[in-house]
């Protein structure tokens, strides 16, 4: 079998499901550690893959709430921000929409103009510098209850950045019904924010229903259990409704039991959108080129098929019109130019 590796790296990307927080690298988390002592986070960036091994989705939980809390001043947000788009770029990543949670940085300290201003600074240093175009998805941390919905849907609404593009959910699922969050998220439509709940990672295809119904959700984070409901994946197909999917993700939490059982496939034969997003990378040991890797594995593609892949993400993104037209024409230049290079 041809090795995809060299044409993934290559290939232009975009990427919708990302968390702003998890994909602090180990050196940065490491860096980050250092300079807040009294954290249980190790300082040692090898020690960091034994941290960032989950026994349950409850766990990652816990841990990643440890490394949220080494995020405490505004230099610490801008410098996050800042080295997650390098290794955006290192992996050929045009454009992404990062999920951003602010209320667990502002509920720590930081002032929110500054948490504002630090993420545009990085945000348009990155576009300047590193070729790299970033938007923000500010979701709501489900555990925080509606504590949280009603702060975050108030700095979304009122301290509204150049870059937000979106409104989420993210956090457990399970003891978190989606209903309850209805009045944000009418608030964030309302307001020109896409609707981009998590749902049904964890839980059955009825918060996916709960998602699309009363938090009018134009994508879903995850959907994994989609294909326990076949209505749902042909309303899924039927109105062109993405799914975030990230496959080793789903391993790491025990969402899924293991990548030869991923639900992948199934929405795909189905008709279903999918995009393919690596969610926390460095926490579960992976990068959104390993991703495509493991969606050609288990989806049966050549570069024709990764390249058409790549595209679902363009489609699927809030990108302008115009970037969107952009980012296909280069994905389908390098994918001629490396057949037509390789004889294939």
């Amino acid at each position: 079998m041809t090795d995809l590796h060299p044409f993934i790296a290559g290939l232009p990307k975009a990427e919708l499901h990302v968390h702003h927080v998890g994909s602090a690298s180990p050196r940065i988390v490491a860096e980050l550690a250092a300079h807040h002592p009294d954290s249980k986070v190790p300082t040692d960036p090898e020690a960091l893959a034994d941290y960032f091994s989950f026994t349950d989705f409850a766990h990652f939980i816990d841990v990643y709430l440890s490394v949220v809390d080494l995020i405490r001043t505004p230099e610490d947000v801008r410098l996050l921000t800042f080295e997650v788009a390098r290794d955006m770029a290192r992996q050929n990543i045009r454009y992404a929409e990062l999920t951003v949670t602010p209320f667990s940085s502002t509920r720590r300290g930081i002032p929110e103009q500054g948490f504002m201003e630090a993420i545009e600074d990085a945000r348009k240093a990155a576009e300047a510098e590193l070729g790299v175009v970033l938007r923000w998805t500010f979701d709501i941390p489900g555990e925080a209850g509606l504590e949280a919905a009603e702060e975050t849907t108030r700095l979304a609404v009122g301290l509204r950045p150049e870059g937000l593009v979106a409104f989420g959910l993210g956090g457990p699922e399970i003891g978190v019904p989606r209903p309850q969050f209805k009045p944000y998220f009418d608030r964030a439509i309302a307001e020109g924010l896409h609707s981009v709940p998590h749902a049904g990672e964890t839980t059955g295809p009825q918060t996916i229903w709960d998602a699309l119904t009363d938090l009018r959700a134009e994508r879903i984070g995850h959907g994994t259990s989609a294909t326990r409901d076949p209505r749902l994946l042909d309303h899924l197909a039927q109105h062109r409704i993405p799914l975030e999917v990230c496959p080793t993700s789903n391993i790491a939490t025990r969402a899924v039991t293991d990548l030869d059982r991923h639900p992948v496939k199934e929405m795909v034969d189905a008709g279903v959108l999918v995009t393919i997003n690596s969610d926390d990378p460095p926490m579960f040991g992976t990068d959104l080129n390993n991703e495509y890797g493991v969606a050609a594995r288990l989806l049966g593609l050549d570069e024709r098929g990764l390249a058409a892949l790549a595209k679902n993400a363009v489609e699927a993104s809030y990108l302008d019109p115009a970037g969107k037209r952009t980012l296909a024409a280069e994905i389908d230049t390098y994918t001629t130019s490396w057949l037509e290079r390789t004889g294939r």
